[in-house]
């Protein structure tokens, strides 16, 4: 995915889904270029098939109004048989995770950690546990 796609700062990628198997970049194109010029069409292909699309694709429009015009006349279309949802598209949000385990932080260890690694004491603990809920 091109970096406009991916942030759209101009509102000019349109999110295009409902896609049937049958759609490609040419048949979006020639449904949506009435609206405007088009800059760039993507249909993600889905990685557990070979030959077909995860349903759904992105059109980039060199004018935030023709993105628009697009939205307003085709969403819940339909095309090739099927109703297309047809919007803006959204930023890709990027999933930032911690690269500590959690185990490595204090407050985690103090409350999980066992106290002590010695078998005798660890079945002492255990023990206790055990008597005092009888």
């Amino acid at each position: 995915m091109s970096t406009e796609i991916k942030d759209n700062p101009n509102k000019t990628t349109i999110y295009v889904g409902g896609l049937d198997d049958q759609v490609n970049e040419k048949i979006l194109h020639a449904a949506f270029v009435p609206f405007g010029d088009i800059v760039e069409i993507q249909i993600p292909p889905d990685p557990a098939s070979h030959n077909q699309h995860r349903g759904f694709g992105f059109i980039e429009f060199e004018e935030a109004a023709d993105a628009q015009e697009a939205i307003d006349n085709m969403n819940l279309s339909e095309l090739y048989g099927k109703v297309i949802k047809v919007n803006l598209a959204r930023p890709m949000r990027i999933k930032e995770g911690s690269v500590r385990a959690v185990w490595s932080e204090d407050a985690w260890l103090q409350k999980y950690a066992l106290k002590s690694a010695d078998p005798k004491v660890l079945y002492d603990e255990y023990e206790k546990e055990t008597t005092a809920k009888d």
